[in-house]
């Protein structure tokens, strides 16, 4: 083999190492490509489903009932700092939550909250009702099952059906306090509205049977119950208590369900209570939720209670 041969054959070999040594590299190259795809995409799918478990099923969770835990507070006292107390606790002995201004007021406003409210939305709830009214806050807790439980009892709440622990602790305590010849200030935000308006009427009853009054008797008792209502889904309330209602024009609650908007074709069969001042406002976008909201809506709206009685909004 010539010498030409032999440097051609050499160059040759040469180029043929390091084009395979190139291919290799290149397929190394794919290969570690083709393992990092797929490692990003076990973590992508790893990650949608953390999500899907932190966003969607959760709220179907929620939806179909999700929280039992919240059921055990169904009925009880709410007061500072969260703390929980059993029906039939007297109220002086129930810590109320204070407006954070550092004041003492005397004055005492029993909250009833609305559906898909846990107890710390409650809580939170009584501390902007504190600071807004400049008073002490005290709730009675309407538990959260999740939105189909919770709509299902407001159904029945409507037809004045089944037993509500809220209404039961709700209604025990006005009577109570009635009796003791004290005055009662209540709040009634959505589904805390229809509570309100049941056990009234329960209230109303119960001095009407148990104690034998006439209609004006019991109707002077009950004059000593002031109540604000919000956003509230019940339609009537009884005769007697001095009343304040708060409905937003552009909130589907008490448009469909409750008093009404401010064109209502079934105005007449819906009853806001003998004296009442129903205070019809609109404000808010296309955000139902917004529209509904106790903090960020109705409370900005709340005058004095005597102020609202007068109309001066």
């Amino acid at each position: 083999m010539s010498t030409i041969h032999r440097n051609l054959l050499s160059q040759v070999g040469q180029g043929a190492r390091q084009t395979l040594e190139k291919t290799q590299q290149t397929a190394q190259t794919a290969v570690n490509t083709v393992k990092d795809a797929v490692a990003d995409g076990a973590k992508g799918l790893k990650q949608a489903a953390d999500t899907f478990e932190a966003g969607p099923a959760r709220q179907v969770t929620s939806l179909l009932g999700g929280k039992p835990k919240d059921k055990v507070y169904d009925g009880q006292f709410v007061g500072a700092n969260g703390q929980t107390f059993p029906p039939g606790t007297p109220l002086s002995q129930v810590p109320a939550v204070m407006p954070k201004d550092g004041s003492n007021p005397s004055k005492t406003i029993i909250y009833v909250n609305g559906i898909m409210t846990a107890k710390a939305g409650q809580s939170s709830d009584l501390q902007a009702i504190a600071d807004k009214a400049g008073a002490r806050a005290i709730g009675i807790h309407n538990s959260t099952e999740g939105f189909v439980s919770d709509l299902a009892q407001c159904v029945k709440d409507k037809l004045d059906k089944g037993r509500n622990p809220a209404v039961d602790t709700l209604a025990d305590t006005v009577y109570s306090e009635l009796k003791a010849g004290r005055s009662v200030h209540l709040m009634g935000y959505s589904q805390g509205g229809l509570i309100t308006s049941r056990a009234l009427k329960d209230v109303s009853n119960r001095l009407r049977i148990e104690d034998g009054m006439s209609k004006a008797d019991v109707e002077k008792t009950m004059s000593k119950v002031n109540v604000e209502t919000f956003g509230a889904a019940a339609a009537t309330y009884p005769d007697g208590p001095k009343y304040v209602h708060y409905v937003n024009n552009r909130d589907m609650v008490p448009s469909l369900f409750g008093l009404g908007g401010k064109v209502d074709p079934l105005k007449f069969i819906k009853d806001a209570g003998k004296g009442a001042v129903v205070h019809r406002f609109g404000d808010g976008g296309l955000n139902p939720v917004a529209n509904h909201s106790l903090q960020e809506m109705y409370l900005k709206h709340r005058v004095p209670f005597e102020q609202a009685r007068n109309n001066q909004f």
